[in-house]
């Protein structure tokens, strides 16, 4: 009797060996992105023989350790059923996430340096913008996934909105007096004092809190549009 052909099994050269979920392709784009971003500043460097915008690759570790931290979180199944280890682990989290956003800020920048063209820089400004933005979103909505088992039945505003006002102000505090969030370990009394005045005396600080304002439900927008799109297009 003749053999029958075994059939071999369709390879897929475009499946990278360790992405094999869904959420994986995510971290796909996300490295895609974050790789652009870096070698239009390499290129920047190139051409220009300095080291301008150098250090928007540091701020965008930054943005990204928080998504590290809550898609680690996030597959910690025993640890999220041990509230105070997650709460723990949510605390140094909260510390993290205005990096993500604080990028946005970096805006400011723009026009500022003119050895290279104007639509190169707004090219290189935004794609680290937008990959703060993105790396926030995701790690905000990784962590209310998490959040929503404790909390059952509550209204998403419940918890987006005052992450998305603390945020807010550690952009501010980020921006203005630069704080940095390991301040908290390294300078938590000069971090408490200038809080406290924040807070003591509003009317001084009406600038800060009207860009906290602004900044909050701006991200707050922001998040539940790409929410909503999400769920739209599945």
């Amino acid at each position: 009797m003749m053999k029958v052909a075994q059939m071999k099994p369709i390879s897929k050269p475009y499946r990278w060996m360790f992405f094999n979920t869904p959420l994986n392709e995510i971290d796909r784009m996300l490295t895609l992105s974050m790789g652009f971003s870096i070698a239009l500043v390499m290129a920047r460097i190139v051409y220009t023989d300095k080291f301008t915008f150098i250090w928007l690759i540091w701020n965008l570790f930054l943005a990204w350790v928080p998504y590290v931290i809550s898609s680690w979180l996030q597959k910690q199944t025993e640890m999220q059923e041990q509230k105070w280890k997650f709460f723990a682990i949510a605390v140094i989290w909260l510390l993290f996430i205005p990096n993500s956003f604080y990028i946005l800020t970096d805006l400011f920048h723009l026009g500022k340096f003119h050895n290279v063209p104007n639509w190169f820089d707004l090219t290189l400004i935004i794609s680290f913008a937008w990959n703060g933005l993105l790396l926030g979103v995701l790690s905000v909505r990784q962590i209310e996934r998490m959040v929503q088992k404790y909390f059952p039945g509550k209204h998403e505003l419940v918890f987006i909105f005052p992450i998305m006002w603390l945020n807010a102000i550690g952009v501010y505090i980020g921006r203005y007096p630069r704080f940095n969030s390991w301040d908290v370990v390294t300078n938590p009394i000069g971090l408490c004092a200038y809080l406290v005045k924040m807070i003591c005396h509003p009317v001084q600080y009406v600038y800060a809190w009207g860009m906290v304002a602004c900044f909050s439900v701006f991200m707050t927008l922001v998040y539940l549009t790409i929410k909503r799109i999400s769920k739209a297009i599945h």
